[in-house]
């Protein structure tokens, strides 16, 4: 293995439990990982030194929640939801029909490129969910051509009920023989607990059923609404609830019970649920941002996604999303930074190896053409991604000089 060492960078965020910035900094990269980080006068020899000409560097984002294996378009629903319609699940059917009707080469082809789009933009670990295929051949397809694109997999079968089936049979259908076919290319099982989609005792059931095969869990949850989508994914111990839009008091201090065995100094201990904030659907549908400042203030680790999907949240811009969480939802940059990088690491199940700029941790580093991260939100809609590496490797953008 050969070492590089990346200098000259104006600063370093480290998203670590400490939030650290390093000024004037470079960070050793020793094969895959970080060998080192601190000022760049102090830096050690490498076998290959780059010069980032002043710019910011901080972890590569990691998108825990996106749906990226679908066809067709839904930019009229989104015309017609900005003039005033409201959103409802069944949206989702449109683009079932879509997918299904894709080739396995042309579905494969439309991952890889909203992969790559992620993957330009800063995103160096990514998850994405089934959940357009909603039968069970289409289901265990959807699982399979993910999993040859993108680094993590949740089966969502459980998304919405396909017109004419009955709920319960369908509810069945997913806990069975769907389940059966997808697990040997998922590491995680969703439920789309909400008005129009799954009720409390059939998400309660796919929980169950995924559970019993060895999956992690997670739960979409008080999207539209209230509802027990919150306090089901507690519950159950689900490593996160996803969009959390509409929240009592019950659902924040059943989330911050979660936590109690978590050591937030040290990032140490047992992990509770991670309340996922999904801010670019929010703006989407209109629903009310998610309640990021009161999970933290209650002492909720948050992450933010893209929520990347055709009908919703049809971005994969993570910085986008950072830029929408400080100057809609009041989250510091420092805070917005840390859920779009460790808060989804933590949701993924893979913090200890991903998320932050620690030594020993993956060398997954994006440059931000600009000096500081605060020029994320500072600087709203412009385009900052530089050069990106992962696993230490660079993989998108160009190297200064």
């Amino acid at each position: 293995m050969t070492t590089t060492l990346i200098t000259n960078l104006s600063e370093a965020f480290t998203s670590d439990a400490a939030a650290t910035l390093v000024t004037d900094a470079a960070i050793l990269i020793d094969g895959e990982k970080i060998a080192w980080i601190g000022k760049a006068v102090d830096a050690p020899e490498a076998d290959t030194v780059i010069d980032a000409g002043y710019r910011a560097a901080l972890p590569g984002w990691v998108d825990s929640h996106s749906h990226l294996v679908f066809a067709g378009d839904r930019s009229r629903e989104f015309v017609a939801r900005m003039a005033g319609q409201d959103y409802a699940a069944g949206g989702i059917a449109v683009t079932t029909a879509a997918t299904r009707a894709a080739s396995d080469y042309d579905l494969t082809r439309l991952v890889m490129g909203r992969a790559a789009e992620a993957l330009a933009g800063g995103t160096t670990y990514l998850e994405t969910k089934t959940g357009y295929g909603l039968s069970v051949e289409e289901e265990t397809r959807h699982a399979r051509i993910a999993s040859t694109v993108v680094d993590q997999v949740t089966f969502l079968g459980a998304h919405l009920v396909p017109a004419g089936m009955d709920a319960q049979e369908y509810t069945d259908l997913v806990c069975g023989e769907m389940l059966e076919r997808v697990r040997p290319y998922v590491q995680f099982a969703d439920v789309f607990c909400e008005r129009g989609a799954f009720n409390e005792a059939q998400s309660r059931q796919v929980l169950t059923a995924a559970r019993d095969a060895g999956l992690g869990l997670r739960v979409h949850g008080n999207q539209l609404g209230p509802g027990p989508g919150t306090r089901l994914a507690v519950e159950f111990g689900a490593s996160s609830v996803d969009h959390v839009n509409y929240l009592d008091e019950q659902d924040v201090a059943a989330l911050a019970g979660s936590w109690q065995g978590w050591d937030p100094a040290t990032r140490s201990g047992v992990a509770g649920t991670v309340a996922t904030c999904l801010p670019a659907c929010d703006l989407s549908t209109r629903q009310p941002l998610a309640p990021g400042r009161e999970l933290i203030d209650a002492g909720v680790q948050i992450a933010l996604a893209s929520n990347c999907n055709p009908g919703t949240s049809y971005t994969s811009s993570m910085s986008f999303c950072v830029a929408t969480a400080v100057l809609q939802m009041k989250l510091s940059i420092e805070e917005a930074v840390i859920a779009a990088t460790y808060g989804g690491a933590l949701a993924l199940g893979v913090q200890d190896k991903i998320g932050t700029l620690v030594v020993g941790k993956r060398a997954d580093i994006q440059l931000l053409n600009a000096p500081s991260v605060a020029h994320l939100a500072y600087r709203p809609g412009m385009n900052l991604s530089g050069p990106v590496f992962r696993a230490g490797k660079l993989v998108a953008g160009k190297l200064p000089g």
